[in-house]
């Protein structure tokens, strides 16, 4: 098989998630790992949190940054087909 076996995010059109305040002001950290299923298209479908980071701001952040990325979809045979593919998130106060 040529090409991706998954999908890719776009770089440019995939910005990191933003530090929730809420999270910032309580100091939590954490990291998140999402499992994003991608359409043929390259849009987000079904985003699954696979990894808790133990605060629901930071979970809800990388989830929703995710809802708005561009990926390159997963090839098959050079053709365009679902994917799917784990994206981690670190969350640290600068």
């Amino acid at each position: 098989a040529t090409g991706n076996s998954q999908p890719m995010p776009v770089a440019g059109q995939s910005p990191p998630p933003a530090y929730p305040s809420g999270a910032l002001r309580r100091g939590e950290s954490g990291s998140v790992v999402v499992r994003v299923d991608v359409d043929a298209t390259g849009y987000a479908n079904n985003i699954t949190v696979i990894q808790r980071s133990g605060s629901r701001d930071l979970d809800r952040a990388a989830t929703d940054a995710v809802r708005r990325w561009r990926f390159t979809p997963a090839l098959s045979n050079g053709q365009p087909v679902p994917g799917s593919i784990e994206v981690p998130f670190d969350f640290k106060p600068q």
